[in-house]
């Protein structure tokens, strides 16, 4: 053990005149701990939320759509050969999307339709394989086409598995008596349930070919769903159909359309980050104030070392270990603790959210770099705040802090 961290060490343990100080120093390091908690704590679960987020929107959104800068096109069927031929793409499907009112015999409501086909691609609808989504969108024994709603869209207006819907679609078609929108009936054959209430309220998937007919366009599409083996490839895929597809088409990926959402929740991340990093620092503060209180009570202390030989040196190194061992042991105790919380949030589920949030407990996710940098930056906020304090230290004069001390 060096001299400058026996020293150290001595003077935490304060004598009983020194109560006070000792006091301090416990709040120092439960001020430390407490807020490396709630940090670690905080941050899990928002990269949970994040995670869950990306989930969700991957059970429901292609990798990345090919559209057409027209608008809806055809002759697609080449395409999706060239398409899956591409390394790192696992499937390709032709996509329609259609808006429409859906009226059962109870009620109606706005529906987005989505027109997919069963024969290509293995992931539109999540919890759904193609042999599933096959038997479910083409004709029932009543001879009508299915059709698959969200939970949520199914409970308002008040329609069960096998029940009969309307679709109608404003794109109809022109009569002497004005324009007539297109409409068809389907069955309810099943529902979907994604955990995203804006789709499970609005969205419902129907067979290619009937949304063709109900939107009155033969044989277009309006994009090309690809899905590839690493979602987050999706930038070095896309470069790569720039020998595929040319002009008039365009690609967009899963990331650059929810851009807004995932941008919030990165900035949501980094203002907790910093709130709560405020902790942190009032607890630095702390550190400071109980190393200046000692420094005062042991000016005939510093005096006596530095006529026994002890240089400036030594005599700040003392006070910053004093401090460093403070922030590490609050920082130690907190880290364990936030991980201890975030693992035990992760395995009982005793959190319950309301139903306004689409999680139905707390999401926790612990990003080991995460409580590296927590732990790093609240060393790094101990660490200066024992710079003045030690700083001081050093420079009292001997003579006279012997002479007035």
């Amino acid at each position: 053990m060096s001299f400058e961290l026996f020293i150290a060490g001595k003077y935490l343990k304060a004598r009983r005149k020194e109560g006070f100080i000792s006091l301090i120093t416990f709040l120092s390091v439960a001020g430390v701990t407490v807020g490396v908690m709630a940090l670690v704590v905080v941050i899990a679960v928002m990269s949970g939320a994040e995670t869950d987020f990306r989930k969700k929107i991957l059970g429901v959104e292609p990798h990345i759509l090919v559209m057409n800068y027209s608008g809806k096109f055809d002759k697609y069927s080449q395409i999706l050969t060239d398409l899956k031929k591409v390394g790192q793409i696992k499937d390709a499907s032709p996509i329609l999307f259609a808006q429409a009112m859906i009226r059962s015999s109870h009620s109606f409501s706005g529906v987005m339709i989505r027109g997919i086909d069963p024969d290509n691609g293995f992931s539109l609808v999540k919890g759904f394989s193609p042999e599933k989504l096959k038997e479910r969108l083409d004709s029932t024994n009543s001879d009508l086409p299915g059709i698959i709603l969200g939970r949520s869209l199914a409970n308002s207006i008040g329609v069960i598995e096998g029940d009969k819907v309307i679709l109608m679609s404003p794109n109809g078609f022109i009569s002497p008596m004005g324009h007539i929108p297109s409409m068809k009936q389907f069955t309810v054959t099943d529902t979907f349930n994604s955990g995203m209430s804006e789709w499970d309220s609005a969205l419902a998937y129907i067979h290619l070919r009937e949304a063709q007919k109900l939107s009155n366009v033969k044989n277009k599409i309006d994009a090309i769903g690809i899905w590839i083996d690493n979602a987050f490839n999706v930038k070095s895929v896309k470069d790569s159909l720039k020998d595929v597809l040319n002009y008039p088409f365009y690609l967009r990926d899963w990331m650059e359309i929810n851009k807004s959402l995932f941008s919030a929740l990165k900035l949501e991340k980094t203002a907790m980050f910093i709130i709560l990093t405020l902790i942190i620092l009032v607890a630095a503060f702390n550190i400071a104030s109980a190393l200046i209180m000692m420094v005062m009570e042991k000016t005939k202390d510093i005096a006596v070392l530095k006529a026994m030989g002890a240089t400036n040196k030594i005599i700040r190194r003392i006070f910053m270990l004093k401090g460093m061992i403070i922030g590490l042991l609050g920082t130690f105790i907190g880290t364990i603790s936030g991980v201890v919380i975030c693992f035990v949030l992760k395995r009982y589920d005793f959190i319950q959210l309301p139903d306004a949030y689409p999680f139905s407990t707390l999401p926790v996710q612990l990003e080991y770099v995460d409580v590296l940098v927590i732990a790093v930056s609240a060393i790094i906020i101990c660490f200066l705040s024992t710079i003045y304090p030690s700083y001081k230290a050093s420079k009292m004069d001997p003579v006279e802090a012997l002479r007035y001390g």
